[in-house]
């Protein structure tokens, strides 16, 4: 059965899954590349996103790489691929990773303004949905074709899958940074009404790994 993952989605200790004033030269907002210091170094982001043949091993690297396992597509919010605001001012633009982006599969990108699929090398096609998160949910679950689907982010779109129960498990990477304001990932939410409890917890050097999974709600 698909199951619909959040995987390696890092918060500092305040809160925030990304920093604030994101723009071209700051992906993740001001402060936000002080988050993943605990996977740029891993073996599996090394070779999975730089293409090279080295990188770290041990408990950052293992939940790195489960976060490529099964996964049949992904969605992502508009800003995980653009910095833009509004329509596409750009249409040269083909988001933050290069010509061969680490997906591999198909991509739904939550957008208000339409915009015509992309095909990357690599095997991954960018679709740009303007109908809402469950449209998005319902295309990439067919598209995953039985694998799992995973939510890269950003917090807004997590926080809204969420908020649905849409999301059967979520790991979340906890940065001993501080950011002080930015993108906060749960607020707003009740995580124990909504049904989510904690079934692992893992300390390593560089981060907190905590895994949460969707229980049936308690309504209280």
């Amino acid at each position: 059965m698909t199951r619909v993952r959040v995987e390696c989605f890092t918060i500092s200790l305040d809160g925030y899954g990304a920093g604030p004033d994101q723009d071209i030269d700051h992906p993740l907002g001001a402060g936000g590349n002080e988050l993943h210091q605990w996977m740029l170094p891993t073996r599996t982001f090394q070779q999975a996103v730089l293409g090279r043949d080295d990188g770290t091993t041990g408990v950052d690297d293992d939940f790195a790489s489960r976060g490529f396992r099964n996964i049949g597509a992904w969605i992502l919010g508009r800003n995980m691929f653009s910095p833009d605001r509004g329509d596409w001012p750009d249409p040269d633009w083909k988001g933050w990773w290069g010509d061969t982006p680490p997906y591999h599969t198909q991509v739904f990108i939550l957008t208000h303004y339409a915009r015509p699929p992309i095909e990357m090398a690599g095997g991954t096609t960018f679709h740009f949905v303007t109908g809402g998160i469950h449209e998005a949910l319902d295309r990439a679950r067919e598209a995953a074709a039985g694998k799992d689907v995973r939510i890269g982010g950003g917090a807004d779109t997590i926080r809204q899958y969420l908020r649905e129960g849409l999301i059967d498990e979520l790991h979340i990477a906890i940065s001993p940074v501080l950011l002080g304001r930015g993108e906060p990932l749960f607020e707003g939410l009740d995580l124990r009404t909504l049904g989510y409890a904690c079934v692992q917890s893992v300390g390593s050097e560089k981060a907190t790994h905590i895994v949460l999974r969707r229980q049936e709600p308690t309504g209280t």
